[in-house]
């Protein structure tokens, strides 16, 4: 793009680990194209609101500072939805992005913030490009989300911990982990932890599947079990666990742990249940070397996009290779939940982990 002299950075939608490596590999590839570089503040909202909310960022705000090994955002993030219309955000966002006079922005988030980002944007004619980031792993078109990686590392590392005591206590505990409607976190977690059972959206189950390979495991002469859910999961007849919506009428996931514990112990006397519910912990952790290394690369990719004219686009890592797709193909393809004959389920599977029916 010729003649760009300032741009925007958001991040948008849940918070994760890698964000802050996003930041340092955008300013600092930006810098060197003599770029100035905006940090919005708090999502959308530091340009929708009244008065803007931003600061300008140099290489200095990164530099033997420890925010680009540290989770969470720097410039803080937003998820919680808003009741006013489209139209009124994105005329107030281009107002932002015009008051401050930049070019394009930059928008670190996952599907979700993708496409309601870009609707902002588009309403707005305001250049964009996409930085994809989420614990879920569910953004379309690329393999890996900066952050999911710390996420299953935070999770794998509670199942080394449960493992114990579930040894100890003699009892099948179970993990509800995040992931909305996707199990990628679950599948994953339970792969590297050495689950015995992954129950995720994608993959009917039954209660009597669980209890046969409870009743396996005990067979076996082993006294505990691990059991792994993802917050998604619905009962067997295809019911959410639960009715509870946020301030803006969106669903509220979680539930399945304890739902699942009661009707096992109700069921079955082999094994006592517990559950642990991670929560936002799985936002958290320090930053694996591969979320590093992911987020310096698509930030970078980002700010080369821009300086050839590329706008309109989301940065990928697929098949082993950083590209790009518009932000037409990214909301077109939706939200992409685990594939019930991915190379984790088949793996899975082949261990004897019971992952649905």
């Amino acid at each position: 793009m010729e003649n760009i002299k300032k741009i925007g950075i958001l991040t948008s939608g849940g918070d994760c680990a890698g964000l802050n490596a996003v930041v340092l590999a955008v300013v600092n590839a930006a810098s060197r194209f003599g770029w100035e570089v905006y940090g919005i503040h708090d999502g959308t909202d530091g340009l929708t609101n009244r008065p803007l909310s931003y600061e300008i960022l140099t290489e200095q705000n990164f530099s033997n500072t420890p925010w680009p090994r540290m989770s969470g955002s720097y410039l803080g993030s937003l998820n919680t939805g808003v009741k006013e219309s489209q139209e009124v955000l994105a005329q107030r966002f281009g107002e932002g992005v015009r008051e401050l006079g930049l070019d394009a922005v930059l928008v670190v988030g996952g599907d979700g913030s993708m496409n309601i980002v870009s609707n902002y944007c588009k309403l707005a004619n305001v250049k964009m490009i996409g930085i994809p980031k989420t614990i879920d792993n569910d953004t379309p078109l690329t393999d890996y989300s900066v952050g999911f990686n710390t996420a299953c590392q935070v999770c794998t590392k509670a199942l080394d911990d449960l493992m114990t005591t579930a040894r100890s206590h003699h009892r099948a505990l179970i993990l509800e982990v995040m992931g909305r409607d996707a199990g990628h976190l679950a599948m994953h977690s339970a792969l590297a932890g050495f689950a015995d059972i992954c129950l995720v959206p994608e993959i009917p189950y039954s209660l009597e599947g669980i209890i046969n390979k409870l009743e396996e495991i005990k067979k076996s002469g082993r006294t505990s079990a691990l059991i792994v859910v993802s917050e998604g999961v619905k009962t067997e007849k295809g019911e959410a666990v639960t009715s509870a919506v946020n301030a803006v009428g969106e669903k509220i996931n979680g539930g399945i742990g304890e739902y699942l514990s009661s009707l096992i112990n109700a069921h079955y006397k082999g094994f006592q249940t517990r559950v642990t519910k991670l929560g936002h912990v799985q936002r958290a952790g320090t930053p694996t070397a591969f979320d590093r290394g992911l987020a310096v690369i698509l930030g970078a990719e980002a700010v080369r996009l821009l300086a050839e004219g590329h706008t309109d686009r989301m940065v990928a890592f697929t098949a082993g290779k950083v590209t790009s797709f518009t932000l037409e193909e990214i909301v077109a393809s939706g939200t992409t939940g685990l594939d019930a004959n991915s190379p984790q389920v088949q793996a899975a599977r082949a261990i004897g982990m019971y992952v649905g029916d």
